[in-house]
């Protein structure tokens, strides 16, 4: 009876164990303070980059393209020196495209500014990114100018944020916006939901996940002439 009982309460933890689901590795951990604050000075480090590199050039930085405008590289490289990373920059053979027998070989090479906090990501990857499109600060051909192009004002109007989705950083890829398209893009990959934009005037703010829409469009758009509640981006009610 002994042996019986034995065996049938080792098949019934073993069945147990099979049901019990397993935990994930590479599930990221908790949402902290650290890794918010820590992203905020990322973005905080980039607007100075921006602002610095539109005093020297009198444009904002935008994708490095070829003679008939075709992307080549990221503005995340032509900010490069105004990062601390002239080196770096240096390196890149400016008229090729990002992907290149020589470029893709500094994809590795990626400046901590840029790395994904708390989540994983493919090497070489961030999701650190310009809204780019229609009805944008940044789109095609366009050459942005501060305060010129933000009528709606620097500190309403979004310049670099949290993607959902991480883009290789040499990659002229960004978050795709169509102010004439109803949904807008997908937005904190490395906080569930929640994400930091630095503002034309090189602020950060935090964008709760349930955020009104309507702002959060607003936000994104330099022109559109609508005045924003911030708090209802900030602080929304639930």
């Amino acid at each position: 009876m002994r042996a019986t009982l034995s065996v049938g309460v080792l098949f019934g933890l073993i069945a147990a164990a099979a049901a019990a689901p397993v935990p994930k590795d590479d599930a990221p951990p908790p949402v902290t303070e650290r890794h918010l604050k820590a992203s905020l000075q990322n973005l905080k480090q980039l607007g100075l980059a921006f602002h610095s590199y539109h005093d020297i050039t009198r444009v904002l930085p935008t994708n490095i393209t070829d003679r008939n405008g075709k992307p080549l590289l990221s503005w995340r490289v032509a900010i490069l020196p105004y990062l601390e990373e002239d080196r770096l920059y240096k390196q890149f053979k400016l008229e090729e495209p990002w992907d290149s027998e020589h470029n893709k070989k500094l994809i590795e090479k990626m400046p901590t500014v840029y790395a994904p906090i708390r989540v994983k990501a493919k090497a070489g990857e961030t999701f650190y990114q310009v809204f780019y499109g229609k009805g944008a600060l940044f789109r095609p051909a366009a050459l942005p100018i501060i305060p010129g192009s933000v009528p709606d004002g620097t500190t309403r109007t979004a310049m670099v944020a949290e993607a959902a989705e991480p883009v290789v950083w040499t990659r002229p890829a960004d978050i795709p916006f169509d102010h004439e398209k109803k949904d807008l893009p997908k937005l904190g990959g490395m906080f569930d939901g929640d994400f930091n934009v630095t503002l034309c005037d090189g602020s950060v703010i935090r964008v709760k996940k349930n955020a009104n829409p309507a702002h959060l469009k607003h936000l994104i758009m330099p022109a559109d002439g609508y005045v924003i509640d911030m708090e209802q981006l900030t602080n929304p009610r639930s």
